[in-house]
């Protein structure tokens, strides 16, 4: 029995004695130890990560920036110098950054604003601020200037400040009569040095702004400061270049947006340049509706009768001069045709084409600055035109005799009226029939002299 021979679980022989058993009983125990220590892994229990810098997100507390601010600003006092010293320094130890809103506020209203535009009772407040100054342009340049410097020195605030600003129109009113006088004056220097953005006054054209009459007071202040700061032109420009050029009349409610009541608003707030600009922009937004809708009508066949008395119409309502119309009227009509490229036919052509449309056009000739106005048109059209350069004088002879044209207006034209387009090539087509003009013209004078 001693030497029977076993076979064990890992698959080799060994002799059953005393000794054999004691070494695999050791082989058994070391082989469990070793597959315990693979399955076992380490504990940290209370053992502390240390989290990367980068990784740790830093709580945001306006509260503490504020009143580092605060303090700053009242130890400066009122001195706008020391003020923006103060800022450009600060710059480089505060996140301006992370408190752009905080930073506007303070330097506006005194503190932080909550929604709506009034300031927290239990905030800190300063007095070195936009709404606590003088109500008068000269303190407001000199505050735009604390926000150029401030702006040109870290131009990152820049979106931060536009933003603040759209904020600001239009909590306009949770702020006093005298505040929003301020913020108006202040907006209207920073837009005339650029700092600001036009497209920010859309902001005042908030529904319950326009409603109560908030917008438009507020625009009387800022035109002001602006137009003074620069001229009507330079403002011009700014709204046009925003697309804002045309919406002016959007700061009243729908039933008051004429340029009546906008023109009678403004100059008595002393701003008739603005008045006039509007007006203008009116004028020309319905000249371009008007040829529009000419060509729409002439392209159709329209009954000539119809389209005179549209355009009639559109005189009146739309206040158009004549000899405005009559402009509109003569490109309306070379635009509803295709011309021949070819200069010995476009002649004909337009002779045909124009004979057609004689009586639309004399509608609109009956001052003579009208007359004079289309011959100056022709002028131009047939000097831009090159195919043109010879129809000019064929084209006055027909709207001569078809009574759209008549003899004193043609002659001053031909005196001294005319332009520089292609004078020389027109003078010299027109010589033989003004010479035939003046003759008739004397001729006709001497039979009345003799019936007398």
């Amino acid at each position: 029995m001693c030497d029977e021979t076993k076979v064990c679980c890992f698959g080799f022989k060994m002799n059953v004695n005393g000794s054999d058993i004691f070494k695999a009983l050791f082989f058994f125990s070391r082989v469990s130890f070793m597959n315990n220590q693979k399955q076992q892994k380490p504990t940290l229990s209370g053992q502390r990560f240390k989290t990367r810098k980068r990784d740790e997100k830093e709580r945001f507390d306006p509260t503490q920036f504020q009143d580092c601010i605060i303090q700053g600003l009242t130890e400066t006092g009122t001195d706008l110098e020391a003020v923006a010293k103060f800022l450009d320094a600060s710059g480089a130890k505060l996140d301006y950054r992370r408190y752009a809103e905080t930073l506007f506020d303070i330097l506006v209203a005194g503190g932080m604003l909550a929604p709506g535009g009034t300031l927290a009772d239990d905030m800190m407040r300063t007095d070195v601020c936009v709404f606590a100054a003088q109500e008068d342009l000269e303190t407001m340049q000199a505050f735009a200037q604390v926000f150029n410097k401030l702006i040109r020195r870290y131009k990152y605030l820049e979106k931060g400040f536009e933003d603040e600003v759209k904020k600001l129109l239009l909590f306009l009113k949770g702020f006093s009569e005298s505040e929003r006088n301020k913020l108006a004056m202040l907006t209207g220097v920073l837009l005339a040095n650029g700092t600001l953005n036009a497209s920010i006054l859309n902001s005042l054209y908030n529904e319950n702004l326009v409603k109560e009459g908030v917008s438009a007071a507020f625009a009387v202040k800022l035109f002001k400061s602006w137009i003074n700061e620069k001229d009507i032109n330079a403002v011009a420009a700014s709204l046009r270049k925003v697309s804002m050029d045309n919406r002016l009349m959007e700061l009243f409610p729908a039933n008051k947006q004429s340029v009546e009541h906008f023109t009678k608003y403004f100059t008595e707030a002393g701003l008739k340049e603005l008045s006039e600009y509007v007006r203008n922009q009116q004028t020309i937004g319905a000249r371009k509706e008007l040829q529009k809708e000419l060509q729409e009508q002439m392209s159709r066949g329209d009954p000539f009768k119809d389209i005179i008395l549209y355009v009639k119409e559109e005189m009146k309502k739309n206040n158009i001069p004549e000899p405005v119309v009559i402009g509109i009227v003569w490109s309306s009509v070379m635009s509803t045709v295709e011309w021949n490229k070819k200069e010995e036919l476009v002649a004909e052509q337009a002779i045909k084409h124009l004979k057609q449309y004689s009586p639309l056009l004399a509608a609109f000739t009956t001052q003579g600055q009208s007359e004079l106005t289309l011959l100056l048109k022709i002028q131009e059209y047939c000097y831009d035109n090159i195919h043109f350069m010879k129809a000019f004088q064929k084209i006055v002879v027909l709207f001569y005799k078809a009574e759209v044209l008549s003899e004193e207006p043609i002659l001053k034209w031909y005196k001294d009226a005319h332009v520089a387009k292609g004078k020389s090539v027109f003078l010299e087509q027109m010589k033989k029939f003004v010479e035939w003009l003046k003759n008739a013209e004397e001729e006709s004078e001497s039979e009345a002299e003799e019936g007398d």
